[in-house]
């Protein structure tokens, strides 16, 4: 273990450079107004949903969850910006770049999963049995 030095007559000048540091790191931070900001959009963004589910606004409930999935991926990118500070500015605007095209591809993969599973089920499922029975009878 080394004993701590001491350091003479550089001591401003450290400070100084030290100080100009943080400047630079508290520009990735949000202030209190976009903490704020972020919270008022993410509560309007939930009580929206729960109304369109509790009033029962929409007739057919799957018009209700598309229109809750578009208000969820829409908090999805408030939180990243409000919370997560990712916007076209830090690091180069990169971030907030490779985020969106994870995303996108997330809802290709995750809506093309879901189609094909669908038409499986509609088109192999209800068809097999009725074939197997409608091939009996033909004989």
């Amino acid at each position: 273990m080394s004993a701590p030095t001491k350091h003479h007559g550089h001591g401003d000048h450290e400070h100084h450079g030290h100080e100009g540091h943080h400047e630079q790191d508290d520009g990735n931070h949000g202030t209190l107004k976009d903490y704020a900001i972020g919270f008022v959009l993410s509560v309007i963004l939930t009580a929206i949903p729960f109304w369109l589910v509790m009033a029962k606004v929409f007739d057919k409930s799957s018009t209700t969850a598309v229109v809750i999935l578009g208000f969820a991926a829409v908090q999805v990118v408030v939180h990243m910006v409000y919370f997560l500070h990712m916007n076209g500015k830090s690091e180069e605007g990169w971030t907030l770049l490779s985020t969106l095209f994870t995303m996108i591809l997330l809802v290709i993969v995750l809506s093309g999963s879901i189609w094909v599973m669908y038409h499986m089920n509609v088109n192999m499922m209800p068809s097999m049995g009725n074939d197997v029975h409608n091939m009996h009878e033909m004989k």
